[in-house]
């Protein structure tokens, strides 16, 4: 990880794609601007986590649908 200091209206380069700049520093919070190529999801960490546990739980119900559908069409087959 690198850690940089950075005053307001400084910026930070990341590649040739993506720029970060610090907007705006109030008491405990620092606002940034992200630019960057529509292309590169851009995600707040909390929004990112809530949404891959989304997917995990998604994940789990279809294979316990498959597994409820397998046992049915074993119990007709019978």
């Amino acid at each position: 990880m690198l850690v940089l200091t950075r005053k307001s209206g400084e910026r930070i380069r990341i590649g040739d794609t993506i720029v970060i700049s610090v907007s705006e520093i109030r008491h405990d919070s620092v606002r940034i601007a992200i630019e960057a190529p529509k292309e590169i999801k851009i995600l707040r960490e909390e929004l990112y986590d809530a949404i891959v546990r989304e997917n995990k739980q998604a994940s789990a119900r279809s294979e316990q649908n498959v597994r409820e559908i397998m046992e049915k069409l074993s119990e007709q087959s019978v």
